[in-house]
């Protein structure tokens, strides 16, 4: 049974007298090699179209120097490659092969040489540990307004921030806790609250000399998450709430909070 290469190689003529015999002997006395051979000589695949985006995307030198190596004339001998579709997808496969080769090396220096963003892994430690949480987690009472005052001043104190209830209320979301976790040896703040809507969400608060910077939008653990900092803090509103509703809780809480 001959390849698809070598099949493939007999429909475009790269084969040699000798080559384009025994596989004509072959289509006429197997079954299975003729039904093989209509196949590939039916097909009329858009291959230039389908490989147009790797094209794009290859390195391009790399490839005009592999097209510039192919013979222009058609040569007798077996060896000789043409370019019909099979000499284009080994130059595709050689490019994107290449490409993916650049791409590992660059990005294996760059994690060897780059330090770690201390701002995104802040945030990673705290989705994964709100991805853990339930409604049930956050189904104790809150506690009344003294509770929550003595709470936040708490969590406020410890990280030179003054933090009201008034200041992180946020509409529609009923508030639960106030609590000091610790990360990287420094407080984080993390504010609970639960949606009815979309369950546990969390405010949180590290200090931070990053300086200020406004909100930006990410995903992590499947919830969105919305984080900002001012010259003294950074803090993040994370939850499964959708990114719109997200957006407008944190820029309520940050406009109390900077007043």
């Amino acid at each position: 049974m001959p390849t698809d290469e070598q099949l493939t190689a007999f429909i475009d003529g790269e084969l040699d007298v000798a080559d384009c015999e025994r596989i004509e002997r072959l289509i006429a006395d197997d079954e299975r090699v003729a039904e093989r051979f209509d196949f590939l000589s039916r097909s009329s695949l858009p291959f230039a179209e389908a490989f147009q985006p790797i094209l794009a995307e290859a390195p391009a030198a790399k490839l005009e120097a592999m097209l510039a190596a192919i013979p222009s004339g058609r040569e007798s001998n077996a060896r000789s490659v043409g370019f019909g579709r099979r000499g284009f997808l080994a130059a595709v496969a050689a490019s994107f092969v290449a490409a993916i080769a650049i791409d590992r090396a660059v990005i294996d220096i760059g994690h060897r040489l780059s330090k770690p963003d201390e701002d995104t892994e802040w945030r990673a430690v705290v989705a994964e540990y709100l991805s853990l949480y339930t409604a049930d987690t956050l189904s104790a009472p809150a506690g009344d307004h003294a509770q929550q005052v003595a709470q936040l001043n708490d969590v406020g104190a410890k990280l030179d921030l003054p933090l009201k209830p008034e200041a992180v209320a946020m509409a529609g979301v009923e508030f639960k806790r106030a609590q000091i976790l610790n990360y990287d040896s420094k407080p984080l703040a993390q504010i609970a609250y639960l949606d009815p809507e979309s369950g546990p969400m969390a405010l949180c608060i590290v200090q931070s000399t990053k300086g200020a910077s406004a909100p930006d939008m990410e995903n992590r653990r499947g919830m969105n998450v919305v984080y900002w900092s001012s010259p003294t803090h950074a803090f993040m509103l994370i939850g499964h709430a959708p990114i719109d509703r997200m957006q407008q809780l944190a820029a309520d809480v940050r406009a109390h909070l900077i007043a």
